[in-house]
């Protein structure tokens, strides 16, 4: 037998063990910048803001963003896989609300990944980017209160949230919370003017604030958890109009 038979020809592991190689990043394609266009625009329409079903339009959509009506079926079937859309023969396209269990599901597990966001901000986060978190809330005092701006308010709260999570630097962290926020926002932004809940939510916010400061881990953890998980209960008990 032939020597040659015997040989073993050495592997790429083999040859370049220590050889470390990124993937190259992909460019979005134009229907994945469809698809985070269309879900951002449903992500400001507060679908929960009134009862009535919201509508999309294929044919409208392309018009308005100057495309053809492929990538805007491609992206919608996207978001129905997702659950955001249903498409329904010969009316169009509907965007979903979550029921009221549901709600109260997605702002539970909100309340969990936001105190582990708080944990790890408390953890890792520059002392000038938890003073970004103040100034966001620096122009309502007594002669500017919350209950009275409540639309300024409301940003204002939204931008909290999203800005703890984006202060973790964890990738999966917002990538899980994206989705949820879609409905969480849209429930806060309506509750937040009832029953005086403007008041204590800025006070609950600067309260987080102040552990996040003092490096006060597992208090801005169980605050931030307790502060969300008051808007589940809230929900549990005074949902009226939102989901009938």
């Amino acid at each position: 037998m032939s020597p040659r038979t015997h040989m073993r020809w050495p592997l790429a592991d083999d040859v370049t063990p220590d050889l470390v190689l990124e993937p190259f990043a992909a460019e979005p394609n134009f229907k994945t910048r469809i698809y985070a266009t269309l879900k951002q625009a449903i992500a400001n329409m507060d679908i929960y803001a009134t009862s009535e079903d919201t509508w999309l339009d294929e044919r409208q959509l392309a018009d308005r963003l100057g495309v053809s009506r492929t990538p805007i079926r491609e992206a919608i079937a996207m978001l129905e896989q997702q659950g955001f859309v249903k498409s329904i023969p010969r009316r169009g396209i509907m965007v979903l609300r979550k029921t009221k269990r549901e709600v109260i599901e997605m702002i539970q597990v909100w309340a969990a990944l936001e105190a582990m966001a708080a944990r790890l901000v408390s953890l890792n986060a520059s002392g000038k980017d938890i003073a970004r978190l103040r100034t966001l809330f620096e122009k309502f005092h007594e002669g500017h209160k919350p209950a009275d701006y409540l639309g300024e308010y409301s940003e204002a709260n939204l931008q909290f949230h999203q800005t703890l999570i984006q202060m973790t630097d964890s990738k999966i962290l917002r990538e899980t919370t994206e989705n949820i926020l879609l409905h969480v926002r849209g429930i806060r932004k309506i509750t937040i003017g009832r029953d005086d809940r403007a008041s204590q939510s800025i006070k609950d916010h600067l309260a987080i604030i102040a552990a996040l400061e003092k490096r006060d881990t597992e208090t801005a953890e169980k605050l931030c958890r307790d502060h969300t998980l008051g808007l589940a209960a809230y929900v549990e008990k005074h949902s009226e109009g939102i989901f009938d």
